[in-house]
């Protein structure tokens, strides 16, 4: 999914990467940055990782589970 260019808000890490996935519910953690409904049950979600421990097992879920909802589309 391609989306942006940003602009690091005031409260962000000076260093991030930005990771952005969809999913077809919205995310409730305090991870996700951002989310939006572009469009209907369609959730765009952005999660700042700061570090490589932040690449984990929750993450990779939710990025599992965006890759399984784009290969039914």
């Amino acid at each position: 999914m391609a989306s942006g260019p940003w602009r690091r808000k005031k409260d962000w890490p000076r260093q991030f990467m930005l990771v952005s996935f969809g999913l077809a519910h919205r995310l409730d953690s305090p991870r996700v940055a951002m989310a939006s409904e572009p469009y209907p049950c369609r959730w765009t979600h952005h999660v700042l990782v700061e570090q490589k421990e932040q690449i984990n097992a929750e993450l990779l879920s939710w990025i599992d589970e965006a890759y399984r909802l784009s290969a039914e589309k």
